[in-house]
């Protein structure tokens, strides 16, 4: 929406709102409805005071009834750091033309009497959070979800996978499109090997949703347990013999790298495919570097074999 927001100034909507005679919004008047008559006042007045939200919708549109309640909650959880103010575009069209909108929900964010940012279409809560932080200039208050979502990340990290998976079903109940929530929970099904439940979990994100970092780590993290699910009770000498007698053996130290990740030594996973990649990078379609990207968001990005493993595959691939 950058462009549509850059082209309209405060002048034109100004002008259509002209003669309003309604004063400012009251101290601590956080959320209200406005008019065509009363934008100028409850809008690009009130902004160059305090940061205002405007959210164009309609009573007939589906994601507008997702959307609201989820700005009205960030909002009043901001304390008066930002306002919003509401406009139904069925009776009152005209500042939404003035401003190109032409879906909804529709929400544009003003300051000093000019609109600086905005966005269309139903966001999750945790996107419209850091929308109204970025324009109030300070992170808020976590909500109640985002410690259950923290308390459920620690007892996962604990091994407590029975406490975490409460954590995490208790958001998706009031969130069921909450990223964080379906990966930690659909984790904690892979920790205790109940692999069609996590995928049945990872089914919840559809569309965006599914490319979102933590739902993709997660869906790698049941790949990988799948797949290390056929050799984690294989005896690794053979492997490691096979490599040993013949280094060039890719095959036999990728299987290795596997078995070794599935028997917990990420180091030596890492190590082996590092080498397939050193020695033949393109072997089998870069089979071991797309292995060792598997890897790495299954075990995420702030795990220490991810951070170790990164350094030495750039270390190789830009040596």
């Amino acid at each position: 929406m950058s462009d549509s927001l850059g082209a309209t100034g405060p002048q034109g909507l100004q002008g259509s709102a002209q003669g309003a005679g309604s004063a400012a919004p009251a101290a601590g008047d956080l959320i209200k409805d406005t008019t065509t008559q009363t934008f100028a006042a409850d809008v690009l007045e009130a902004s160059m005071q305090t940061p205002v939200i405007v959210d164009f919708w309609a009573p007939w549109c589906g994601p507008c009834k997702q959307l609201t309640p989820i700005i009205e909650k960030v909002v009043q959880q901001a304390q008066g750091a930002v306002k919003l103010v509401k406009m139904n575009i069925d009776e009152h069209p005209e500042v939404a033309q003035q401003l190109r909108v032409q879906s909804i929900p529709a929400v544009f964010a003003f300051k000093n009497g000019q609109p600086v940012d905005g966005f269309m279409g139903a966001l999750p809560e945790s996107q419209v959070k850091r929308f109204v932080e970025a324009l109030a200039g300070g992170a808020l208050a976590p909500t109640q979800a985002e410690q259950m979502l923290e308390a459920g990340q620690a007892a996962l990290d604990a091994g407590d996978i029975g406490a975490a998976a409460q954590a995490f079903a208790a958001v998706l109940q009031e969130d069921r499109e909450n990223p964080k929530a379906i990966a930690g929970l659909a984790r904690c099904y892979i920790e205790s090997g109940d692999h069609d439940r996590a995928a049945e979990v990872l089914g919840l994100a559809e569309g965006k949703l599914a490319e979102d970092p933590d739902v993709k780590g997660a869906a790698a993290a049941l790949e990988v347990a799948r797949s290390g699910a056929a050799t984690a009770n294989d005896d690794l000498a053979p492997l490691q013999a096979a490599v040993e007698a013949d280094p060039a053996n890719h095959q036999a130290r990728f299987d290795l790298a596997v078995a070794l990740n599935a028997a917990g030594d990420r180091e030596g996973a890492t190590d082996h495919l590092v080498e397939i990649v050193r020695r033949e990078r393109k072997w089998n379609d870069e089979a071991a570097r797309e292995q060792l990207v598997q890897f790495f968001e299954a075990w995420g990005p702030m795990d220490d074999a991810t951070k170790a493993g990164r350094r030495k595959l750039s270390a190789v691939l830009f040596s």
